[in-house]
């Protein structure tokens, strides 16, 4: 079986990434290896797993770069360390033991398929991913919530939180955009990839658990907002889709002056983001993001 590079990128996520390391470890799949990686975390979660699992490669970053460009510096890594696959893996997630050998099994049969992701259901049970699409015209990415097959199938868009991908496909497209602070990175490499010839592969024998640990957080909303912003004007390339862009935010923006009038929740964050695309045209020089 190929040799598998599992990433973590952790940020402050306290318990639980010690969770998802203990499940990452008990993999059936053997030929393995583990590489934490830490965004400058100040709750004490990087040290206490490496105290816990020493024989780990932990990769320190001097700051919080953000998801794109911290899984970067794991994808080189590991590629360079020899690995044929690179499993990311969300730091509030669990997967169960045979997740990644079956991942690899479905890999070895469809060598024309770049990424790969498991089920990933919540805490309830409940599906959160099971396939998705890019919905251009609304502005969104949508996760598919019920399992349409029990064989793996292709679809339209993979998230990011336990994705497998080929070396094939990162030697032909290379890592992630880090004009991505924080989400949308997925659904720009999931189009890319798809524009390079491979396609996207869910497998419904292979399981994971996560918690979304960063649902209530209002930070969460304005890196939504921003990364969407970002992700939908560099895909808006003919005439009539940059049009609509431009109309579609002009009117977010004055909803989003309305949701402030009234004083709604969360809309000052929303305020931000924009304030923040329209006034920077790379938006990683934000001095927040630097």
């Amino acid at each position: 079986m190929p040799n598998v590079a599992i990433l973590v990128l952790n940020y402050n996520a306290g318990p639980l990434l010690a969770e998802a390391v203990r499940s990452l470890g008990s993999q059936t799949h053997t030929e393995k290896a583990l590489y934490i990686l830490d965004s400058a975390s100040t709750d004490g979660s990087f040290q206490a797993v490496q105290r816990e699992f020493p024989s780990h490669t932990y990769l320190p970053l001097a700051k919080n770069r953000g998801f794109a460009s911290g899984i970067n510096v794991g994808l080189a890594k590991a590629f360079a360390d020899g690995a044929q696959f690179a499993w990311l893996f969300n730091p509030d997630a669990e997967a169960d033991p045979r997740t990644l050998a079956t991942l690899l099994e479905t890999a070895q049969k469809h060598p024309e398929t770049g990424l790969f992701s498991p089920i990933i259901a919540d805490p309830e049970g409940r599906i959160w991913y099971a396939g998705g699409r890019i919905r251009f015209w609304r502005m969104r990415t949508e996760h598919h919530q019920k399992l349409s097959s029990k064989e793996s199938f292709e679809t339209a868009f993979m998230t990011g939180c336990a994705l497998l991908i080929s070396r094939t496909l990162w030697e032909r497209i290379g890592g992630l955009d880090e004009r991505f602070f924080l989400y949308y990175e997925d659904a720009d490499y999931s189009l890319r990839a798809i524009r390079a010839g491979f396609s996207l592969r869910v497998v419904p024998a292979a399981r994971v658990l996560h918690r979304e640990q960063s649902e209530q957080s209002p930070q969460k909303v304005y890196f939504l907002v921003l990364s969407g912003l970002l992700f939908f004007q560099k895909y808006a390339e003919t005439r009539l889709q940059k049009t609509f862009f431009r109309a579609r935010v002009t009117i977010r923006r004055m909803k989003n002056r309305l949701d402030l009038a009234l004083r709604r929740p969360r809309a000052s964050w929303v305020a931000r983001a924009y304030g923040d695309f329209f006034q920077h045209a790379d938006v990683r020089d934000l001095p927040h993001l630097r």
